[in-house]
């Protein structure tokens, strides 16, 4: 793997393009996850649909944590549209 000072544009690229292609499928599955949950809170599987809820909140919150620690803005991700506490809870 070549160290960052030595990288193509064009491998940065790809970098780029798959972690925001990777945060448009969480989001996506994390909000799947919530419409299911909504769902499922009558039925048997009500612990199981709300413990997979909870594991996407806590992805979300540690992708969109980790951006801002990196100064990636949240919109470049593909995650700014999202807030975990008011859309995954």
């Amino acid at each position: 793997m070549k160290e960052q000072g030595n990288m193509t544009k064009q491998g940065q690229n790809i970098y780029k393009n798959y972690l925001m292609d990777l945060c448009l499928i969480i989001k996506e599955n994390a909000i799947k996850a919530k419409k299911e949950s909504e769902l499922l809170r009558q039925g048997n599987n009500k612990e199981y649909s709300l413990g997979y809820l909870m594991a996407y909140h806590e992805i979300v919150s540690l992708i969109q944590q980790q951006a801002n620690a990196f100064g990636i803005e949240l919109i470049e991700i593909k995650m700014k549209d999202i807030n975990p506490e008011k859309d995954l809870l």
